[in-house]
């Protein structure tokens, strides 16, 4: 792909998300928009809406796990669930697309659904990576199935005092 490619591939994209976010679909905009003309498919354009979704999410996995990791009684799964959701609520519009195309996508569409169930399960260590893979997806699934079902939880950070306390408690 050249770099002409890429941005005429990423104005589409830009173009399909604005339309939603005006129009508020629930089928993945194609036939009227530019992005006919610069993917050959409504799947494959969902593909790159997916890959896009898979790279916000990943960069906010990578933040809160690194902020999990920095405190010594850290959650894993509630940090990957907040982060989920704050990328759900940034980008609403992309992922209501990605839901609604989920239900008609194709296999590579599906594939690439069920990696971003693996890539959750692994970062809630909800499964190990010695898992077949099928059953990491399930474990995802189910996790992300949760996560959207329940209540956003505000995070409470503990004060210094608290922490400290925490930690004499647990030293005894």
């Amino acid at each position: 792909m050249s770099w002409a490619d890429f941005y005429r591939r990423r104005d589409a994209i830009d173009q399909v998300l604005a339309h939603a976010r005006r129009h508020q679909t629930a089928r993945l905009p194609f036939d009227e928009l530019a992005a006919a003309r610069v993917f050959d498919s409504r799947d494959e354009l969902a593909l790159a809406l997916q890959y896009r979704w898979s790279c916000l999410l990943t960069g906010r996995l990578a933040v809160a796990l690194a902020d999990a990791g920095r405190t010594q009684d850290a959650d894993h799964v509630d940090a990957v669930a907040a982060a989920w959701r704050t990328t759900a609520r940034q980008h609403p519009e992309l992922r209501r697309l990605l839901d609604n195309h989920a239900k008609v996508g194709d296999a590579e569409f599906r594939a690439a659904l069920r990696a971003e169930q693996r890539m959750v399960a692994h970062a809630a260590g909800l499964a190990d990576a010695d898992e077949p893979a099928d059953e990491t997806a399930r474990i995802g699934a189910a996790f992300l199935m949760l996560v959207r079902g329940t209540p956003e939880r505000p995070m409470r950070r503990a004060n210094p005092i608290e922490q400290l306390f925490r930690r004499l408690v647990a030293s005894n």
